[in-house]
């Protein structure tokens, strides 16, 4: 990743402020993109002690012109070299107590926000015949995780995406990778109007996701799931996707009977 320009989204907090760091570390120069104006500046901060050339937005990317706006001063700032959409809400509700307004408003931001900021800079991708876009979506997108339909549904498509638009750009000298995290302990498990989440399973720390990350960025593998050991669940889920979904009932039992 030395000597790389990269646009980072979800900067200022959790997997993107470390993530924003490593890298600048590693010799990137970043392009900070978060909406909290004094976490960003903390993280820009931290970036800036590895080099120069730095700079960030504060975006809200919900909002298309913002979206538009950033899109256009990133690339006055330079050639992106790789764009990196981790932006993300979490919605844990379940199906019975979600409402549609909802369900838009994380599909906007988990999925149509950053497919819109990869259409933006790309055709400068192509035109210099390089470029890489990383997508973190999640273990909910192949999993299904139980009361969180709208979050799941949300990476799911970001992750269908990368797929297609990897065969699409092949030929055009651009890579594609995605992410899936488990269970990374951030402070997105605690934002109001989420259902609390089973202590029974298990986090990993953000140090601990970003190592994995880093490694697979340094690999271009395509996809990577971080704990590794989600890989096999899915594949496991894609053999017998009826007996996966009635186990999955299974333990929401037990986990009501527990409680």
């Amino acid at each position: 990743m030395r000597g790389s320009r990269i646009l980072l989204t979800g900067a200022s907090s959790g997997i993107g402020a470390k993530l924003a760091v490593r890298l600048a570390s590693e010799g990137a120069t970043l392009g900070l993109v978060g909406r909290d104006a004094q976490r960003l500046s903390a993280v820009l901060a931290e970036c800036e002690k590895h080099g120069s050339g730095h700079r960030s937005w504060v975006c809200d990317l919900a909002d298309w012109n913002q979206v538009d706006n950033l899109a256009t001063e990133a690339q006055v700032w330079g050639p992106i070299d790789c764009l990196i959409n981790n932006a993300g809400i979490p919605k844990r509700k379940s199906a019975l107590n979600i409402d549609a307004t909802t369900v838009e408003a994380v599909m906007r931001i988990n999925y149509t926000s950053p497919v819109r900021l990869t259409l933006s800079v790309l055709p400068q991708m192509v035109e210099r015949g390089s470029g890489r876009v990383v997508f973190v979506s999640s273990v909910a997108a192949t999993l299904s995780s139980p009361g969180e339909g709208a979050y799941d549904a949300s990476k799911a498509a970001l992750s269908v995406f990368a797929e297609a638009m990897a065969i699409d750009v092949w030929d055009h000298g651009i890579r594609v990778n995605i992410v899936y995290p488990g269970v990374v302990d951030t402070p997105l498990f605690s934002v109001p109007d989420n259902d609390p989440m089973s202590t029974s399973i298990e986090k990993i720390t953000v140090d601990e996701f970003v190592d994995g990350m880093y490694t697979a960025l340094v690999e271009d593998r395509l996809e990577t799931y971080i704990p590794a050991y989600f890989h096999d669940i899915a594949k496991t889920k894609a053999q017998n996707v009826g007996a996966f979904i009635e186990g999955s009932v299974g333990w929401i039992r037990q986990q009501r009977s527990a409680s």
